[in-house]
């Protein structure tokens, strides 16, 4: 598949072309860029999912919940309607997306919405609300938020950058001069000395001042996706694993470091699954599960699109991750500082 990306070269630097032009637009005002008084923050990435910013939005929402009426604004990707809704724990991912819905349902007493023009949305926000979250908004220019947060991939950060569709890029790296804070996600317990420096030269090229902060994912106990599915503390040894993420595989590498054996269904991030998917589902778990105790494992984006009668019978959970940031508390002071 690699080998076939490189034949889509040509592409590549037209799309390289595409975006850079775009950037000085805006940069030299051509285009314009929207700024607003109520304080925003814009969680992002310069690559194609799998940065970790569902987890990161759902940390900023527990830390500011509290503090400010919150509300969270996301494009939500794949959904089949358009313009402005306001999100319900009975909504479906056909209506609002698949991690608006699990924003929702995480935290059902703050206000999540879904709008694909980002400037309208916080329009009708900000009548109501003193601080909006923007997931996945880094690329989304027209608007200037009072912060942005700009995330890399621990394991990515240090490849050669290269733009859709050879690349996993949408966007080149020297727009990292635009992030108020930097977090490298998905990080070791102990990361090399010379390998810090190398990132943060990297980086410093571009972005001078902004702090890089280093974090981590943590798996939590898995959790039954119906509420006749008894909770388990431990994972049986086999487990049907079934993804529709960006990148599974520190999740892969999380439950073979357990001693699990996986049979891996992987699919696209936002895979939206149809009948052949189910059936597939059915006659691996069949096929896994010959001998009994063994489990559907997915992560929670994707226990947002199951539709559970048609694996009626299995018992699915889901694996829920949060993120631990080094340094915590200094990096909350450096986001209020800047939203202030």
């Amino acid at each position: 598949m690699q080998i076939v990306r490189w034949f889509l070269l040509p592409f590549t630097i037209f799309y390289t072309l595409i975006i850079w032009v775009r950037n000085k637009l805006y940069d030299f005002n051509i285009l314009s860029s929207r700024s607003f008084t109520i304080k925003t923050i814009v969680v992002g990435n310069l690559a194609v999912g799998g940065a970790g910013k569902s987890p990161l939005t759902a940390k900023l929402i527990s830390h500011f919940k509290d503090k400010y009426k919150l509300a969270t604004l996301s494009r939500g990707y794949g959904r089949k309607t358009k313009g402005f809704g306001l999100v319900t724990v009975e909504d479906t991912v056909e209506k609002v997306g698949d991690e608006p819905l699990q924003f929702k349902k995480n935290f059902p007493n703050i206000t999540v919405s879904v709008d694909e023009n980002r400037v309208e949305g916080i329009e009708i926000l900000q009548k109501d609300h003193e601080l909006i979250l923007l997931d996945d908004a880094y690329q989304h220019r027209k608007v200037k938020p009072k912060c942005a947060i700009l995330l890399f991939e621990y394991q990515s950060i240090l490849n050669p950058i290269i733009l859709l569709p050879t690349g996993n890029f949408r966007d080149t790296f020297d727009q990292s001069k635009r992030a108020d804070i930097i977090v490298i996600t998905k990080c070791p317990d102990i990361i090399p000395t010379d390998l810090k420096k190398k990132i943060e030269k990297k980086i410093r090229k571009y972005n001078k001042d902004a702090p890089i902060y280093y974090s981590s994912i943590k798996y939590k106990s898995v959790i039954p996706v119906k509420p006749d599915f008894p909770f388990i503390n431990t994972l049986p040894k086999k487990v049907l694993l079934l993804t529709g993420i960006a990148n599974p595989k520190p999740l892969v590498q999380y439950l073979e470091s357990c001693g699990i054996q996986l049979d891996h269904i992987k699919m696209s991030d936002h895979h939206d699954f149809d009948d052949f998917d189910y059936k597939v589902i059915n006659t691996r778990f069949k096929k896994l599960n010959q001998r009994g105790n063994v489990i559907l494992l997915t992560t929670e984006k994707d226990a947002q699109r199951l539709a559970l009668d048609k694996i009626d019978g299995i018992p699915t959970y889901y694996i829920p991750i949060e993120i631990n940031i080094d340094s915590e508390a200094l990096f909350f002071k450096d986001l209020e500082k800047v939203i202030l």
